[in-house]
């Protein structure tokens, strides 16, 4: 099991940018091209390796106006680091 960065960023590996043709965020790498829902775009834009997990959960709680978010944060964050696109 992968454990969580406590201040997440993108890895070097890819970039990611928004997609006009698809209408979604996406992530490149040199091998291809990962397709981002929304809620895991809106999550990944804020992994700058400054903010910390909790400022990320706090920032989407306030910009969606929901609570509750931590759990579903720290999921993806987790499969991220799985798959490498946050170190």
């Amino acid at each position: 099991m992968h454990t969580v960065p406590d201040q997440p960023a993108l890895s070097r590996l890819f970039r990611m940018q928004w997609e006009e043709a698809q209408g979604l965020y996406v992530l490149l790498y040199p091998e291809g091209m990962v397709k981002l829902s929304r809620s895991a775009a809106e999550i990944l834009k804020r992994c700058d390796g400054r903010r910390t997990v909790p400022a990320i959960v706090g920032e989407l709680e306030q910009v969606f106006q929901c609570a509750g978010l931590r759990g579903d944060v720290d999921d993806f964050l987790r499969v991220a680091g799985e798959r490498g696109w946050i170190v």
